[in-house]
């Protein structure tokens, strides 16, 4: 066994090299039925096994993790927890080139023993020849994924000599880089494992020493990798050339926009950059068309709540608002209502900022600040189509604000959003901006206030713990104790009492108590249900209902 400095994180090294020619007929036999483009991809890379299996990934048809899955069973070892992957020094008299052409990298070493990470099969036998030749010790390895084996190479390997570094201020230099099969192996890697995890964002962030790439799953950053600081040019070229950016510009701002495949999982992604101090801060928004279904049935609400929902949805006109912090699922809602009522027998118009995900049967119109059209000057527009059904991305002005009412008064459904924290707070915000009361009285049918909560794993329930896997870290969760999201909501429906209430600018405080008395439940109560049905925790509760 293998023990790092942390005597609770234990690994286990295979020093069987028997029968490999008869392993690796196993995994090519496993590899050719598993995916049926296998025997095409070895007849394109002259039967090189290895150049092959890196076509599987490259061209998208599996992950690395997946790889490495049918490596582990075909030779019978351990699949590795990568978190229990020690960072190896540098072994005297290896260079960075032999490791790098064939896959393998010292990890420990003693005696007459070297322990190695080693991400290609078909070299094992050919590795401890020239271990057992030149360096007088036997080998004993672990099966680890290729793109993680180059960024440790790269990070201990890595050249100091300023002579030697390649100069990135030249756009044909950043191609060529961006172009390395390691760089998009990499980038490829990221984008793998942020579906994976579910990650709703990507953050590459530049240090002094290293480039950490952070993930945002249900709704808290976590750590994925790290690599050395000087790969950061090639992989931030290789991003914006995915996304069409200008490799070259590094001192402003830039937004992109892109589709990017990866197997049978289709990624629409917008990409954002702003320079910092020590490069550029790259954040990837992952739009997963495959893992979003937008049916309100499945946004957590309760059947009471639902079908009091459903009825206000169903108004020929009026005004309907969904509030909330930023990233409190106020979108998703939306879309949800837009997917229901998109029956073809009405005419749906949106205006949004910018639009997230098309919709067939919409007319969907994207605010563009730079030529004019604001919400406001694109509603104004959307007014004169003839709608039956109008989606205004955000209220964010008295302008926007007094055409969407108008609208509510004169025959449509609007329905939009406010940053306020509770469902009241939408009364009193839309009379911040000036508008008369009793107008809001007359307009507004109902407000939906959110947040999301994330529900405990089903797999660990909440313990971060699977014994049945390596280091027992639940893989479900990423040890964690959560997995995925769910929302806790109120709903204020707008009655008479209200109304007049509303009418003579009333109080929130006031408003509140009268909701509440006509059987409104705040967020808090929704959230409790939902601690007491085991679907989240008290602690998360209380944590997503103080943000905002």
């Amino acid at each position: 066994m293998y023990r790092s400095d942390n005597e609770d994180l234990q690994l286990a090294y295979c020093s069987d090299l028997s029968n490999v020619e008869a392993k690796l007929k196993v995994l090519q036999e496993k590899l050719t039925a598993d995916f049926e483009d296998y025997p095409r991809l070895l007849e394109e890379n002259r039967m090189d096994r290895s150049a092959a299996d890196v076509a599987l990934v490259e061209n998208g048809l599996c992950t690395e993790a997946e790889l490495l899955a049918r490596y582990v069973e075909a030779f019978g070892v351990e699949l590795p927890d990568e978190e229990l992957l020690a960072m190896p020094e540098r072994y005297p008299g290896l260079s960075a080139e032999y490791l790098s052409e064939n896959a393998v990298m010292p990890a420990e070493w003693e005696d007459d023993l070297i322990k190695v990470y080693a991400a290609n099969p078909y070299k094992l036998s050919h590795n401890a020849y020239f271990m057992q030749r030149q360096l007088k010790k036997q080998m004993a390895f672990v099966l680890v994924r290729r793109t993680m084996l180059e960024r440790l190479i790269s990070s201990v390997y890595k050249d100091n000599d300023d002579d030697m570094m390649i100069d990135s201020d030249s756009e044909d230099a950043l191609r060529s880089m961006a172009g390395e099969a390691r760089i998009v192996r990499m980038v490829n890697d990221i984008f793998a494992r942020a579906v994976e995890l579910s990650a709703s964002d990507i953050h590459v962030e530049p240090g002094e020493d290293n480039v950490v790439v952070r993930c945002r799953v249900d709704g808290v950053l976590t750590e994925i990798m790290s690599a050395p600081v000087r790969d950061f040019p090639a992989i931030s070229s290789r991003i914006k050339l995915i996304a069409g950016l200008n490799i070259a510009e590094s001192r402003l701002p830039q937004d992109g926009r892109c589709t990017f495949q990866m197997g049978r999982t289709e990624l629409d992604m917008r990409v954002s950059t702003i320079p910092i101090l020590t490069g550029e801060s790259i954040v990837l928004r992952l739009l997963n068309k495959a893992s979003v279904a937008y049916d309100l049935r499945a946004l957590g609400l309760s059947p009471e709540m639902l079908a009091d929902f459903n009825e206000l949805i169903k108004l020929p006109h009026g005004m309907i608002l969904v509030v909330g912090p930023t990233g409190s699922g106020k979108t998703t809602t939306l879309y949800s209502v837009i997917n229901q009522l998109n029956d073809r027998k009405r005419k749906i118009i949106t205006v949004e900022d910018p639009v997230e995900y098309q919709m067939p049967g919409l007319c969907q119109m994207q605010v563009n600040s730079q030529i004019g059209v604001d919400f406001a000057s694109g509603l104004r527009s959307i007014v004169r189509q003839d709608p039956d059904v109008i989606l205004v991305g955000e209220i964010r002005d008295r302008e926007t604000a007094d055409i969407a009412i108008n609208a509510a008064l004169t025959g449509h459904l609007v329905l939009s959003t406010l940053h306020t924290n509770d469902a009241v707070g939408a009364v009193t915000r839309l009379i911040d901006m000036n508008m008369e009361g009793f107008l809001v009285a007359s307009a507004l049918f109902g407000v939906m206030s959110q947040r999301l909560v994330r529900k405990v794993c089903t797999v660990c329930h909440g313990t971060g713990v699977d014994t049945s896997m390596p280091g027992n870290r639940c893989r479900h969760c990423n040890a964690t104790g959560f997995r995925g999201r769910t929302g806790i909501y109120e709903l204020l429906r707008v009655n008479d009492e209200l109304r007049e209430a509303i009418s003579h600018n009333q109080p929130s405080s006031v408003l509140e108590a009268i909701a509440v008395k006509n059987g409104m439940r705040t967020l808090l109560e929704d959230g409790r249900d939902k601690v007491a049905r085991g679907i989240t925790t008290e602690e998360e509760l209380l944590r997503s209902a103080s943000e905002g």
